[in-house]
């Protein structure tokens, strides 16, 4: 069964409204087992939407069409359908006396705009509000079948859930889930991981089921997103199991670059990490101002084994509360010592420092995107140096999530 989706509205195109209702829609598609492999946005123009139905329904058996339900002239997605299925719009009596009754209850008189809502498509079903005023539609088109939901998001979601989830399944006539896992990585570019995943993407390149796909998220790495389809007595079950298969072969390969599972952060994992060795943390930032510790404090528990942070962004602060030898402060030694700082000042087991240059000129004559990561108190002190590109908000992000991730190793490797 495939329904692609199509997303209604001239707002939509501009810019002025980002369109989550159609990523939620493929997400939801996809557990019920129903395959969505095309999704479009267009204006509110009664040609275009009725071009773009037809356009949908030679390739799928369905379309979710969201938005464009409303009382305003503008709100023409009902005169559209009906123009595909080649029929009038009549207006339904029962749905006049709902509209008006949900005016009422509020204590306000109905507008006649409102009347446009009571308009149905002859021949199509109506999906009853329970939230708002614009009922949905169900219509069938030959064999295949036209969904019109509402585009105000928690109206959408409640009749997608309550009508056209049920549907779809049913007409589909088979029991059928789609699942998906996403491996968080960091470490390696998208061509690299590929490279290193090329005897998985050989193997599953003829089974076909599960697959792996590739998402490059910039300061939050390369995302390696496994979907599985399950089908059977308990479709669930099956896609599962094939996902956890696929999970293992694919950390066999690798490795430590793999630091979470689908919303799991840097942070977070570096959290769960320091939990397990049982050992708290400081931080001492400079170039970063802070966003390390932000971002730590983001998670909760996090005061079970983040003590705190210093943001030394002058020298001065460095050498005088953090005890760094005068000196240049973006080097090696520097950041080990700012690390060193940070543990004995707070109390911690481990200190994790960073210092570097941000931009937008150069300092200390080091080029900008210079970075150096120290670590306190895991055995021998140490540092680490990168050398990142982009403008000064970039260096800054990928400062933050490098020196989790080697702080994260460091734990994995016992210290």
């Amino acid at each position: 069964m495939r329904c692609d989706v199509l997303a209604i509205g001239t707002e939509l195109l501009l810019g002025q409204i980002v369109d989550t209702n159609s990523a939620w829609i493929g997400e939801q598609l996809a557990l019920a087992g129903v395959d969505c492999l095309l999704q479009v946005k267009v204006g509110d123009n009664q040609a275009r939407i009725a071009q773009a139905i037809s356009e949908a329904l030679s390739r799928a058996d369905a379309v979710v069409c969201c938005g464009g339900l409303g009382p305003t002239q503008d709100d023409i997605t009902r005169e559209a359908i009906a123009l595909v299925m080649g029929v009038e719009l009549e207006t339904r009596p029962e749905l006049v006396e709902v509209i008006r009754g949900l005016f009422a209850g509020r204590g306000r008189e109905m507008p006649a705009n409102n009347l446009r809502q009571a308009q149905v498509p002859v021949g199509a079903a109506v999906i009853p509000q329970t939230r708002g005023t614009a009922p949905g539609l169900i219509c069938p088109i030959g064999d295949r079948v036209v969904y019109a939901l509402p585009g105000v998001p928690h109206e959408m979601k409640e009749m997608l859930a309550r009508a056209v989830l049920p549907d779809l399944v049913a007409r589909a006539g088979e029991s059928v889930t789609i699942r998906s896992r996403v491996l968080r990585t960091w470490g390696l570019g998208e061509s690299a991981v590929a490279e290193r995943l090329a005897p998985r993407l050989g193997a599953l390149d003829s089974a076909g089921n599960p697959t792996i796909a590739f998402l490059a998220s910039g300061v939050e790495g390369i995302k390696v997103r496994i979907t599985a389809r399950g089908t059977g007595a308990d479709p669930a079950g099956a896609a599962e199991s094939l996902l956890a298969g696929e999970e293992a072969e694919v950390r066999a390969l690798l490795g430590d670059l793999v630091f979470g599972v689908d919303d799991q952060t840097m942070e977070a994992a570096v959290g769960a990490s320091l939990l397990a060795a049982g050992k708290t943390l400081a931080v001492a930032e400079s170039l970063t101002g802070g966003m390390i510790g932000a971002r730590l404090t983001a998670i909760p528990g996090a005061s079970d084994w983040f003590r705190g942070g210093v943001v030394s962004y002058a020298s001065e602060v460095k050498w005088k509360v953090l005890g760094v030898t005068e000196g240049p402060v973006v080097t090696g030694s520097a950041a080990v010592e700012m690390a060193g700082g940070a543990r004995r000042l707070l109390g911690a087991d481990v200190g994790l420092a960073v210092t570097g240059v941000a931009g937008p000129t150069e300092q200390e004559g080091q080029p900008v995107g210079t970075v150096w990561v120290g670590l306190a108190g895991l055995g021998e002190h140490r540092a680490k140096r990168l050398q990142l590109g982009g403008d000064r908000e970039h260096i800054r992000q990928m400062t933050v999530i490098s020196a989790g991730d080697i702080l994260r190793r460091a734990l994995l490797a016992g210290g």
